[in-house]
């Protein structure tokens, strides 16, 4: 009896890789401010994975690894935020990344404290370092963004410095839970896509207690 034919196996094609970038500010003085809680997240999402994000590239801090079989990089651009699309266009066109799988994770002053919001496409809101990536990208919005709620300033104090101020001890206990969430939200994505991670986080959840 003949052997059955077996078709050979088309050869994979190579996976591109996700970019997840975190905006902020370098340097010590903007450590754990609000405007920094992009790099903050990308920084729990590496932890999280086992991705160390030390090696400098492209203006950016930056760390390769998976998440399952999915490629990724964590990039934290070194340009100071009003210029962060320096450093992501240049990512971008070195490695042929579509723009769908660049992840942008960023602070938002009009969404309540430590909530997250994924949306597939957008414009920057005002905001700066969206903006220039924007910009960057030639105008395209098409790519998807996790904004991480800041919340408003107090009294009528000056949004710019509201930004820099760091978050109180309480504010980094409830944001420790919120990056857990953030780090849940980044796993789904690259494993199962876009809807399902965007209604992982975007579901109201119930409040959890600090205890």
């Amino acid at each position: 009896m003949a052997a059955a034919y077996v078709a050979p196996a088309e050869p994979k094609k190579p996976v591109k890789p996700w970019l997840v970038v975190g905006l902020g500010n370098p340097g010590k003085k903007y450590d754990g401010t609000r405007h920094n809680v992009g790099f903050q997240l990308v920084d729990a999402i590496g932890e999280a994975e086992g991705i160390s994000i030390n090696s400098v590239s492209f203006k950016a801090l930056f760390g390769k690894g998976f998440i399952g079989d999915v490629p990724i990089m964590l990039v934290k651009p070194q340009t100071f935020m009003n210029s962060s699309g320096e450093s992501v266009g240049a990512i971008v066109s070195y490695y042929k990344i579509p723009h769908e799988q660049v992840l942008v994770i960023y602070d938002d002053l009009d969404f309540p404290f430590a909530k997250l919001k994924m949306l597939p496409k957008g414009g920057h809101g005002g905001h700066n370092g969206m903006r220039s990536i924007i910009d960057h990208f030639k105008g395209n919005r098409n790519f998807p963004r996790l904004r991480i709620g800041i919340g408003r300033p107090p009294g009528k104090m000056d949004p710019v410095n509201f930004v820099l101020r760091p978050f109180t001890k309480q504010e980094r206990e409830e944001l420790n839970f919120t990056f857990q969430d953030g780090i849940e939200a980044v796993r789904i994505l690259l494993l199962e896509g876009f809807n399902k991670s965007a209604t992982f986080v975007n579901t109201a959840k119930p409040l959890k207690q600090l205890g």
